[in-house]
């Protein structure tokens, strides 16, 4: 308590000649001491277990990420999804991280390689480099006694297999398969497999029951046998597509000998398929069954599915129905589904615009590089990023990015050393002319880029609780 007279006095004071403000004397010191009790000059990591991927663009600390790592603590699914323009580091950051993630013995990663150079896969490099062969689907070389898929590999169950060619003729279709035609062509698959046992069923064995039903099977139902070989026509006509049509090779066939489940990287090259195609939804279907019977397996390994193009997946509905059933059967068995999209508009304004959120929804991890302003502020509502974030995406320059860690969102700049460089950027047809900038120079750029960014972070920070309405 203070004394009466101090109180009168300091009245008295203040009366006369105003209230005295104290004044604090100014403190010098440096960035490095005042970081400590400055915390905003310092956003939190995700902690210092995982993958370096580069450095926070802001603060300048490492940047480290790992999804398994992160799942359960930090991260509800351990799935990715990867967006921008074409050139902006996406393809870079995919390698990348891919490459360290090998470096855990207990990690496996198997890439839809859709984008080709040189008349191979862009991850033909690294797959050289690791002693691998690429699985290159081709209908050319398949003429060729190239690589096969079987739909009805003994390795894939009955009910697999058998889900597996409903989503095959849907996908060619367009549409679900009535009743009728369902019942064709379970009639004929169960048939199949119950008289074929010397060697694998393939789909000319499918395709010639549909034609020609046995009587047991109309009997069955009480129809007759004309009604259920018209039933059968029009997915008989489907198959044969793969078995006689600009898709032949490559799954009218057993299951190619020699290839390996058990490397650590597993590369299906696609890039000789025409991206635009009915073909590539087909493969995209046939391939991630196939993977889910045949390589997710209960073995305590972490497993990462990095699918280039993938809008070729969420833009059909059926394909998408089949890839979110093999996300929620995958997290149980540490499967990592890494999605990379151009665009977020390829799939949210499609014709699986259902399927795709929920996938998108699986995505606890996005990371969104460079894109224009319109598209930035659609994403931003979408995703649900904060205001700073959706503005700043536009002014990125290549290998910076905007990452949103199940809201944790930071701008990270991607770090590639010496020994990567040759591996990942694989762009030469576009980029030869940028041999002639020195080192130098192209650090020089990279400075500049990272402080532009880092300027825009410091100006907008009081916006990043805000959210794009």
């Amino acid at each position: 308590m203070r004394d009466p007279l101090s109180v009168v006095t300091d009245a008295f004071t203040s009366f006369l000649f105003g209230k005295v403000e104290t004044t604090r004397l100014p403190v010098r010191t440096s960035t490095g001491q005042a970081q400590a009790v400055y915390l905003p000059t310092a956003a939190p990591g995700l902690g210092d277990s995982g993958v370096i991927i580069g450095r926070e663009v802001y603060s300048g600390k490492g940047y480290i990420y790992d999804p398994f790592q992160l799942y359960g603590q930090q991260l509800p699914a351990p799935h990715w999804l990867v967006l921008g323009e074409s050139g902006n580091g996406k393809s870079a950051l995919e390698k990348t991280y891919v490459l360290r993630q090998l470096r855990f013995r207990d990690r496996q990663v198997v890439v839809l390689d859709a984008q080709g150079e040189d008349g191979v896969g862009e991850w033909n490099l690294i797959a050289q480099e690791l002693g691998i062969t690429p699985i290159r689907l081709d209908p050319m070389a398949a003429l060729d006694h190239g690589i096969r898929l079987n739909p009805l590999d003994p390795a894939i169950t009955t009910t697999g297999q058998l889900a597996l060619l409903r989503t095959i003729i849907e996908v060619a279709m367009g549409h679900a398969l009535d009743e009728r035609s369902g019942f064709a062509l379970k009639v004929a698959h169960s048939y199949v497999n119950e008289t074929i046992t010397d060697r694998q069923p393939v789909l000319s064995d499918i395709v010639d029951q549909l034609r020609h039903p046995e009587p047991e099977s109309a009997e069955s139902m009480n129809v007759a046998i004309d009604d259920v070989r018209a039933w059968g026509l029009d997915v008989a006509l489907v198959l044969d597509r793969l078995v006689d049509g600009d898709l032949r090779g490559m799954f009218d066939g057993p299951t190619t000998v020699g290839i390996d489940l058990d490397a650590p990287l597993i590369v299906f090259d696609l890039s000789h398929i025409d991206r635009n195609s009915i073909a590539m939804p087909i493969l995209m279907a046939i391939v991630g069954v196939w993977l889910e019977h045949t390589w997710i397996r209960p073995d305590r390994k972490k497993r990462i599915f990095l699918v280039e193009e993938a809008w070729h997946i969420i833009n059909s509905p059926f394909v998408a129905q089949l890839f979110q059933r093999l996300l929620k059967f995958g997290r149980r068995l540490g499967l990592s589904f890494v999605a990379v999209v151009h665009h977020l508009s390829d799939v949210v304004d499609g014709a699986a615009a259902k399927e795709a959120a929920a996938i998108l929804k699986m995505a606890s991890t996005r990371t969104i590089y460079a894109q224009k302003a319109d598209e930035a502020r659609a994403t931003g509502r979408v995703l649900g990023l904060p205001r700073w974030a959706v503005e700043i995406i536009p002014t990125l320059t290549p290998g910076i990015a905007v990452w949103d860690v199940n809201g944790n969102v930071q701008v990270v700049k991607h770090l590639v050393t010496e020994t990567e460089r040759p591996l990942v950027f694989t762009d030469r047809a576009m980029t030869e002319s940028s041999t002639d900038l020195s080192d130098d120079a192209l650090r020089a750029a990279e400075r500049e880029a990272e402080e532009r960014a880092a300027a825009f972070v410091e100006q907008h920070v009081g916006d990043s609780e805000s959210t794009v309405a």
